[in-house]
């Protein structure tokens, strides 16, 4: 059974950067199960993982456009440590969770000075090409309840 929209496909994949450097991978734990044609995935690897079949293995180059989208300058900012409701001290690589007026947005705090916090916004590959190595594990029919309800 080929990939395709509403089908699930199992598949273990790891992303590399531009430079070789390996970003993330679900090899050594449990494989990605996600319903194709569903935006689970970014749409170059998705493009990529339609009409292959259990057994598949293959390399996908992502750009930006494709992947994680351009990194948005104006979601960096920097403010006033004290914009921190809970009082921790932030700390360089945190997330926090920041209030904007399309709602809660999650942040990484990427630098400390004196009483000033820099975060982030952008997803941590936007504006990133990379590499995906992916092998086909299993390809199934989605059940009625995975169509209506999505995976759990």
């Amino acid at each position: 059974m080929e990939i395709a929209n509403r089908r699930v496909a199992t598949v273990h994949f790891t992303l590399t950067g531009e430079d070789g450097s390996r970003i993330t991978s679900t090899r050594g734990h449990d494989p990605l199960v996600y319903m194709h044609g569903t935006g689970t995935v970014v749409a170059g690897l998705e493009e990529a993982l339609e009409g292959r079949a259990p057994g598949d293995v293959f390399e996908v180059t992502v750009p930006p456009e494709n992947g994680f989208g351009p990194r948005h300058p104006e979601l960096v900012q920097t403010h006033p440590v004290s914009i921190i409701r809970d009082g921790a001290a932030p700390q360089v690589g945190a997330r926090l969770e920041a209030q904007t007026a399309r709602g809660p947005m999650e942040v990484v705090v990427t630098a400390v000075e004196g009483d000033m916090v820099t975060v982030d916004g952008n997803h941590p590959l936007a504006g990133r090409t990379f590499k995906a190595e992916v092998e086909v594990l299993d390809v199934r029919v989605a059940t009625p309840d995975e169509i209506q309800f999505g995976l759990r």
